[in-house]
């Protein structure tokens, strides 16, 4: 169910998502703009009782989904919320031909252009990556970074045999959340994936809220310089 944050900020868990095996964690994040209207991130299964938290917030108007493959139930909520804008990062068009797009989300917005949120969200797309470009989001009042692949971490215990040695191999069950490795080679453009991490990094950043890891709650900026130490090497 959905749980407070901070002002006009929420999460929910989801249900775990099966990949090869791998069980992945999901979560949504909804945020209250100033006029009410709610920011989707990152949506997950639409269930009765999530729905109904929700709607006691105010009115669906954004749906977005963070990279190409968070994707899996953007039909339930366009569905359900027929009047929602539905905005694709890079590469989802191609993926999903069969939804309906209203809007692309743009690399930099700023306060006084670009998306209806712009004012209280800011964005950057995580470019150079050969799996996905990542539209990496800023929710400025709670100071809020919103992360969906870039940064992993599965329960080692939901692991055996060789997927648990895959999962290792590729960074995702260590003591802290990581990029995992197939990320990090998967940068192809390392300049370009720098001048993004430059932007992210200034963001004064104390929660960093990820869609399969559990939150960090305080020195966000200094979890997420830390975390990309590997791409300033």
């Amino acid at each position: 169910m959905l749980h407070p944050l901070d002002e006009n900020i929420w999460t929910a868990a989801g249900p775990q998502v099966r990949v090869l095996g791998f069980a992945y964690p999901t979560q949504l994040v909804v945020i209250r703009l100033a006029n009410g209207d709610l920011f989707i991130w990152s949506p997950t299964t639409l269930s009765p009782e999530l729905k109904a938290a929700v709607d006691a917030l105010g009115p669906v108007r954004h749906l977005v989904s963070p990279t190409a493959m968070h994707n899996l139930f953007l039909n339930e909520w366009q569905a359900a919320y027929p009047d929602a804008r539905l905005y694709a990062p890079p590469g989802l068009r191609q993926r999903r031909p069969d939804l309906a797009f209203d809007g692309d989300l743009q690399d930099g917005t700023s306060q006084d252009g670009g998306h209806p949120w712009s004012a209280e969200i800011d964005q950057v797309h995580m470019a150079g990556n050969r799996i996905a470009t990542e539209v990496v989001f800023f929710h400025r009042a709670s100071r809020t970074a919103l992360f969906a692949d870039l940064i992993q971490h599965l329960d080692p215990a939901s692991l055996k045999g060789w997927r648990a040695l895959i999962a290792r191999l590729d960074l995702m069950t260590g003591d802290a959340p990581q990029t995992p490795r197939k990320f990090r080679l998967a940068f192809t453009d390392r300049k370009a994936a720098r001048t993004a991490l430059t932007r992210i990094t200034a963001w004064p950043t104390r929660r960093v809220l990820m869609a399969h890891a559990p939150p960090v709650l305080e020195d966000g900026q200094a979890f997420i310089t830390r975390t990309f130490a590997w791409l300033r090497d």
